[in-house]
């Protein structure tokens, strides 16, 4: 199931100009982890999926000294008084957290995630 949804988030990212390529990441015992796509700029995008609906797609700009954007509905306590909690987003450092409206739904929330990075990049250049 979780393989599917992989693959499925990796076609829809491959139509992405900013996309180089992407590669789903595996555990030794064979089970999928997360799928890994990477940006023209050097920069990465993780995204893991659990079957439960927990979610983190993970923007690594850190080595371009540019920080990191997570959005992800872990219930960190921390985050308790957003109001979309335990939805929420970190902005360019773990501890900058505001609002996350991402789609619950994947296929969509991987659009909306790629062209958040879109838009910075165009705005960087």
């Amino acid at each position: 199931m979780i393989l599917n949804l992989y693959r499925k988030l990796s076609e829809i990212a491959e139509n992405y100009i900013v996309v180089t390529s992407s590669q789903i990441v595996y555990f030794t015992s064979g089970t999928p982890h997360k799928l890994r796509i990477f940006i023209a700029d050097g920069s990465l995008l993780d995204i893991w999926i659990s079957v439960s609906g927990k979610y983190s797609y993970h923007w690594e700009r850190r080595h371009l000294h540019k920080g990191i954007y997570r959005f992800d509905n872990a219930p960190h306590q921390r985050w308790k008084n957003t109001k979309t909690f335990p939805k929420h987003f970190h902005s360019e450092s773990e501890l900058n957290v505001r609002e996350s409206f991402l789609s619950d739904k994947p296929e969509e929330a991987i659009k909306e995630v790629l062209d958040f990075i879109v838009s910075i990049i165009s705005a960087e250049t």
